[in-house]
């Protein structure tokens, strides 16, 4: 399988840019995912990649053959280009069966008739609904329409597979089964696969890299725990996962170890990082709610950080706790181990499990003080 190689991609509508100079490359068999909040242009970009859309500027190859240039006025129409798509609505023909849907795509390419049974077979044999051949549309349920969806851009052997939101329409139980079989059945076939989402779960799950996109630019790719551990921006922290952002401003630097003051609440709290903001300067300390830990005042642990809250509302989610607790002026977002906590508690964290970004960032709404609506 071929690799997908991105240059300088850019596209406007009218006087709206919604890709800006977005450059990747995807390897050979890998599952790379494009993940953003809705209209970030990550859609846009695999319809770029699909033909469906036409760049205003950069280029796209697959396997080293040019699909788009824009400066050569290059510009494959996506029916050259043997790319697989699976899209969020399946658009299966209702009126067709299983089979029939699947006929279409060797139809348009002329394949003879006697080769399409097998190759719809072996398709459908793939996704495990070799069975099914017969049936309609609305016989089927949303996860069997998706696996037909997904039998169809497989029929004819295409380079590389692009799938736009594919398991958006199924419930919660169902889209967790539907990862975990697309995961499997992708590093069987050894596809090269560009997945698109706003799920972070499903992107975490599911891909070799991440791509994440924010207002038509890229920024930042890795694999999974770095786009979840290492997050290059405060944005890719907020939107992976959750995370507390606290603003405050270097009071000493000694090594990669800081001292922030906290504008919350004035406390003074330890971060461990290769950041090394200079002594002065303002920066924002994230840490992820697993990474706090709310304990009793009085059984503070040696070598942490040691910040005194009051607990808002505790809530039992299952295997954890989830608390919101108020730090000065802010709210701080907990998960633990630790329940029927209330009243005055010490939040502790380590000073390794904290991130360090230079600058102050705006406060996500639910970290905002929220005296008014708890007291």
């Amino acid at each position: 399988m071929p690799e997908v190689t991105v240059k300088n991609l850019a596209k406007t509508f009218g006087d709206n840019s919604v890709l800006r100079d977005v450059t990747f490359t995807i390897r050979d068999g890998e599952f790379f995912t494009l993940l953003g909040a809705s209209g970030c242009g990550k859609s846009t970009t695999l319809n770029c990649i699909a033909g469906l859309e036409q760049p205003t500027e950069g280029s796209i190859a697959v396997g080293g053959r040019p699909f788009v240039d824009a400066g050569a006025g290059i510009f494959l129409p996506p029916e050259e280009r043997n790319l697989g798509m699976v899209f969020q609505s399946y658009a299966l023909w209702p009126h067709m069966t299983i089979a029939k849907n699947l006929a279409l795509p060797l139809n348009i390419r002329k394949v003879p008739k006697d080769k399409q049974k097998t190759l719809i077979h072996d398709a459908l044999d793939k996704v495990g609904l070799a069975a099914l051949s017969g049936r309609y549309p609305h016989q089927l349920s949303g996860g069997q329409q998706q696996r037909v969806a997904l039998a169809r851009a497989l029929v004819y052997s295409p380079t590389v597979l692009l799938l736009d939101e594919p398991l958006s329409n199924l419930d919660a139980k169902l889209r967790e089964q539907a990862r975990a079989w697309l995961k499997r059945l992708q590093e069987e076939l050894g596809i090269t696969t560009v997945y698109v989402t706003h799920d972070q779960d499903e992107a975490l799950a599911l891909s070799d890299r991440i791509a994440v996109m924010e207002g038509g630019n890229m920024i930042q790719i890795g694999t999974p725990h770095e786009i979840y551990e290492r997050p290059a921006a405060p944005a890719v922290a907020a939107f992976v996962g959750r995370c507390n952002f606290l603003t405050g401003k270097v009071v000493s630097l000694d090594g990669t170890r800081h001292t922030v003051l906290l504008d919350a609440s004035g406390d003074v709290v330890r971060v461990d990082s290769d950041a090394r903001v200079p002594t002065g300067d303002s920066v924002t300390v994230a840490v992820r709610p697993e990474r706090l830990e709310v304990v009793a005042s009085a059984e503070t642990p040696a070598g942490v950080n040691r910040l005194d809250t009051q607990v808002i509302t505790s809530s039992y989610v299952g295997s954890r706790y989830e608390y919101d607790v108020r730090l000065g002026d802010q709210v701080v977002q907990v998960l633990s181990g630790n329940g029927g906590l209330a009243g005055d508690v010490a939040l502790v964290f380590d000073p390794g499990h904290a991130l360090l970004y230079a600058d102050k960032v705006e406060l996500p709404e639910d970290q905002r003080d929220l005296l008014t609506v708890t007291s």
